[in-house]
């Protein structure tokens, strides 16, 4: 009677490890059988009502019927978990043949190093560089740069206006206005930045691009010295051969007002297509502080002057690395970028 309970409890056993499809079930077939609470182990248990001479015998049948439900749940884990390998094979396959994919380090964006340049030639003529808000107030804007309202320079910067006195700055010339009011004298800085203005986007303009401002303000500022600055700033960055020019110009927060022109470095002033046959390039615009900006900031005018200057910074790029198209900068073409 308990052999007969032992066989059909083993071929119970077999037959649902055979049937189970996955080691989930199988585990629980284990349970079923061989768990604390399985029924090959409730034979066990019941060993207290077999006749003391009995047990020997009883216990070697529940014995052998483990080893032989063990046995059949170790093959067929065994075959579960290759099919499963084999699954994953399909799947995950590895080519040794293929090459290994390169760690790609990143480097400076053109812009960055242009910019790192000039700050370089900048700070090593004793410049401090001061960064500012892109969100500004009309007045930093345009107001305190002699440029009120109904102004026609107002009316050529197309404007993005957050509300009627909120706005992306046009020009970086609002840190100048900050720091001029501190009353910190005297000023030698630059003001590099982000500026906006509502422009078509084609291979020379862009509705968000890059400045770097200039100014100095102390006694006895003349347009000397703002000669003398940018022909060494012209010289560092292009060469020592380079000759620059002032042409007259009219700015609102500059008086006089100038731009300034330096002979193409690529064919050295003779003409070529870089400098569309002149022989000189239009590189930044100049001139000494309009005394009412410095009123407007609590500086007196009969005691100081100054210079100011700004320059297009992926003017400079494009100049400087020969590019042709302003967009090539913000596409993020890996061809383009990996050039630098």
């Amino acid at each position: 009677m308990i052999k007969d309970n032992i066989e059909s409890i083993k071929e119970k056993a077999l037959k649902q490890i055979e049937e189970a499809g996955a080691l989930d079930v199988l585990n629980e077939v284990r349970v079923n059988f061989l768990g604390k609470k399985g029924e090959l182990t409730a034979v066990l248990k019941g060993m207290k009502d077999v006749a003391e001479s009995e047990r020997p015998t009883v216990g070697a049948w529940v014995n052998e019927t483990r080893d032989v439900i063990e046995k059949a749940m170790e093959e067929a884990r065994s075959r579960m978990e290759e099919s499963v390998l084999n699954e994953r094979l399909k799947y995950e396959t590895i080519d040794v043949t293929l090459p290994a994919k390169k760690k790609k380090i990143g480097h400076r964006h053109p812009n960055t190093i242009a910019l790192e340049e000039l700050e370089r030639i900048f700070t090593g003529m004793g410049y401090e560089v001061v960064e500012g808000p892109e969100v500004e107030r009309d007045y930093y804007n345009f107001e305190a740069l002699n440029i009120p309202d109904g102004h026609p320079a107002k009316d050529e910067q197309d404007t993005f206006y957050i509300n009627g006195d909120i706005l992306l700055r046009t020009q970086t010339s609002g840190t100048q206005v900050h720091e001029m009011e501190k009353g910190r004298l005297p000023i030698k800085m630059i003001s590099p930045g982000r500026v906006f203005r509502s422009d078509e986007v084609d291979a020379t303009h862009s509705p968000s691009f890059h400045q770097v401002e200039g100014l100095v303000i102390d006694k006895n500022i003349s347009f000397a010295d703002l000669k003398g600055t940018l022909v060494e700033f012209a010289k560092q960055l292009f060469g020592e051969d380079t000759k620059v020019k002032f042409r007259p110009h009219h700015f609102p927060f500059t008086e006089p007002s100038a731009e300034m022109d330096v002979s193409c470095f690529k064919c050295k002033g003779k003409g070529c297509r870089f400098c569309k046959g002149e022989g000189w390039i239009e590189i930044l615009g100049c001139g000494m502080v309009h005394p009412h900006v410095l009123e407007m900031s609590r500086i007196d005018p009969k005691e100081y002057t100054g210079f100011a200057f700004g320059i297009g910074l992926e003017r400079i790029a494009l100049l400087k690395y020969e590019i042709d198209d302003m967009r090539l900068l913000y596409e993020n073409d890996i061809r383009f970028l990996d050039q630098f």
